[in-house]
């Protein structure tokens, strides 16, 4: 068989990336929880000293700052023998209310790791995983990356590109938030609209104990949190109904839809944020389908399966919830509102 050389070299070229990549994915969590990128982006140290901020061992900082830089994670001064992050480094790896929250990915990647084996029998018996089942830091990772979405679009961006929202809660409304997980979507809308009373439902109980130590750590009066499945709570007359990247997860999306449309005021509107997906497969054969398709495999689909769901997976793409939420849940209009490189907002109403 005739090897192409060149097509060898690239593909081991990319190989050695993903290698690299994943070798790093504990050090990027050590970096994170050690307030290693939080004492860079305020100066520039060597390895010494760096060691000395953070009550860490200077040998192992050493080799911590030397896999970093060499990923460009964190920027090298040969001249001083100093490191450093640039302003967009610490963006992304240092600042809580940046736009991408990376450690906090990287969270939701080491509880892909904790459930290995169980996905192992997922892909011979077609068996499912319950969201609770995963490790705990599934939970809290989740709610770093997502929320820093949410920061850097839900309040100026995402909200305003629907039809009469930002009126309807400025003036005080009724809105649901529903898989809200630990919260981090309702308590940022609530804080931003204080004369609305906020709910978020979410069928994992442990979350919604956590939600309300958020809300009351943020001194926010006007939020809820109830334990409730999405097709089972019991609120009614909302202006707003809220899905933030959850819908695609549940076993039964139809009748999550049909619930939120009887749900409504009949000129109310429903927020579906999803992750960043085509219609086809070609169109999602990019590195963000790359991340999406993985977490699918791993999350999305063994969470839908587990309830015998229809398993959409991350990567359903506008088309086929379009059918869900119109052709299946009785909704009249629906429309892409917005979008981000990692996520489509979709609005539909009855």
């Amino acid at each position: 068989m005739a090897i192409d050389e060149q097509r060898l070299h690239a593909f081991l070229g990319r190989a050695v990336s993903d290698l690299g990549a994943a070798i790093s994915a504990t050090l990027i969590q050590i970096g994170d929880e050690l307030g290693f990128y939080k004492a860079l982006a305020k100066e520039r140290l060597t390895p010494a000293e760096l060691a000395e901020r953070t009550g860490t061992y200077e040998r192992y900082v050493r080799e911590w700052l030397g896999n970093q830089a060499a990923g460009g994670y964190v920027e090298y001064d040969q001249s001083s023998g100093r490191y450093g992050l640039s302003e967009e480094q610490a963006l992304c790896l240092a600042d809580p209310h940046g736009p991408v929250d990376v450690p906090g990915a990287y969270a939701i990647i080491e509880a892909m790791f904790h459930a290995k084996e169980r996905t192992l029998e997922h892909f011979r018996n077609g068996e499912g995983m319950e969201w609770g089942e995963h490790h705990p830091c599934l939970f809290h990772g989740t709610e770093r990356f997502f929320r820093a979405g949410y920061n850097a679009n839900l309040i100026g961006a995402w909200l305003p590109a629907l039809d009469g929202v930002v009126d309807k809660l400025s003036k005080g409304g009724r809105a649901a938030d529903v898989g809200c997980g630990h919260g981090a979507s309702t308590i940022l809308m609530a804080k931003s609209f204080p004369a609305t009373q906020f709910v978020g439902y979410d069928y994992h109980a442990p979350s919604i104990d956590v939600a309300r130590e958020r809300a009351a750590e943020a001194g926010v009066v006007n939020a809820s949190f109830e334990v409730a499945d999405a097709t089972g709570y019991k609120g009614k007359d909302f202006d707003l109904i809220a899905f933030f990247d959850c819908l695609h997860d549940m076993g039964d999306p139809v009748g999550v839809a049909r619930h939120a449309r009887d749900a409504l005021k009949s000129d109310g509107n429903c927020m579906i944020v999803e992750p960043f997906a085509g219609n086809s497969v070609q169109d999602n054969l990019n590195p963000v389908g790359r991340v999406y398709f993985g977490a699918s495999a791993q999350i999305c689909v063994p969470v839908s399966l587990a309830r015998h769901g229809p398993a959409l997976g991350a990567q359903a793409g506008e088309a086929k919830l379009r059918e869900v939420v119109v052709d299946g849940g009785g909704f009249q209009r629906f429309r892409r509102a917005a979008e981000t490189p990692f996520n489509i907002v979709l609005e539909a109403r009855p």
